[in-house]
Order: C-alpha cells, then structure tokens, then sequence
C-alpha cells in the first residue's frame, strides 16, 4: 500500500492544472480514486430535531476525502454512544470532486537519467479533496435541547481530524407543525 503524503502537501486551494491535449485520448484523467466517506447522513434521518449545531471552515482550504471519514466517524461514534441512533442526525455537507495528482520524482543512483522534470506535470491521481471556502459548513448534526454539548463536544473531536480547525455554531430551528 503507497504511503499517504502529509495533509500540508495538500490543504492550500489553488488553481488545479487540467490536462489539454489535441488528442482526445490524452485529455482526460483516466483514473479517479474511490472515495472514502461511506455515509453522509447518519442517525435519525426522518426526525425534525430543533437545533443545529454545525462546523464552518476558518480559511479557504482542501480536506481530502480520508479525514473527512476520520472527522465523521469520530463525530458519529461520540453521538451514537450517547443518543443512539434515534437521538441525533449527523450529515457531511461536504463532497470530495476534486482530484489530487502527484508526480513521484526517482531518488537513488541513475536518477537524473529517469526523471522528466517538475514542469507542468501531471502525476498520477493519488487522492480526491473537498475545495471548501470561508465560512462554508463542513459537518452538521441535528440535536435536542439539552444534547446541545454533547455535539459541540463531537464537532470538536471531528475539528481535530481536519487542516486548520474550524468555527462551531449552534443555530435553532424553526420545525413547521404538520
């Protein structure tokens, strides 16, 4: 199995590099890795709880697909040990498109005479990232009144699994009475 590379190769946003090619069969990435985030609601889907209590970005960055399952099943665990399943609804908010690419460079002896260069590569696909701005949601989790700490304290442990933390916030709910 390849080594995951450091969540700091990856977590500033810019500009991805999209391969043009005047031949059709060279422009287009021909391998997309699956992704890692089994579930993206989770608990009680059906009930209407009252608050909300949600995790926003700090800083315009990329959380790649495996910490986004690390952030959400720390989430789940703490919430489904406490309310079961019927107490709290969890949802991710977030979906992994874009495509990370890495360009693996020869070390060793003879390595100057195999390796192509850095210049606009391409690399191979390795990962896929969520690109998620200022202020975006993250995760969210749908609570009762008095298990309000319980999930900040679940959206603190997901926090912990991502680049560069994030903001927790409490919002309650308007629930229309049928």
């Amino acid at each position: 199995m390849a080594k995951t590379i450091r969540a700091c190769a990856w977590r500033r946003l810019e500009r991805p590099y999209t391969r043009k090619s005047k031949y059709r069969s060279k422009s287009y990435v021909r391998s997309v890795p699956t992704n890692k985030i089994v579930k993206f609601e989770m608990g009680n889907t059906s009930k209407e709880f009252p608050y909300v209590v949600s995790l926003h970005s700090d800083r315009d960055i990329q959380i790649r697909h495996n910490a986004l399952e690390a952030g959400r099943k720390s989430a789940n665990k703490k919430l489904e040990d406490s309310l079961s399943r019927n107490g709290y609804k969890l949802k991710i908010c977030v979906y992994p498109h874009h495509i990370l690419r890495n360009n693996p460079l020869a070390s060793g002896a003879g390595a100057d005479r195999m390796s192509t260069g850095m210049k606009m590569s391409f690399g191979k696909a390795v990962g896929i990232a969520a690109r998620i701005m200022e202020g975006q949601k993250i995760i969210e989790a749908y609570v009762q009144e008095k298990d309000i700490e319980l999930a900040k304290r679940a959206m603190t442990l997901a926090r912990h699994k991502f680049p560069k933390g994030g903001t927790i916030q409490v919002v309650k709910r308007e629930i229309a009475t049928a």
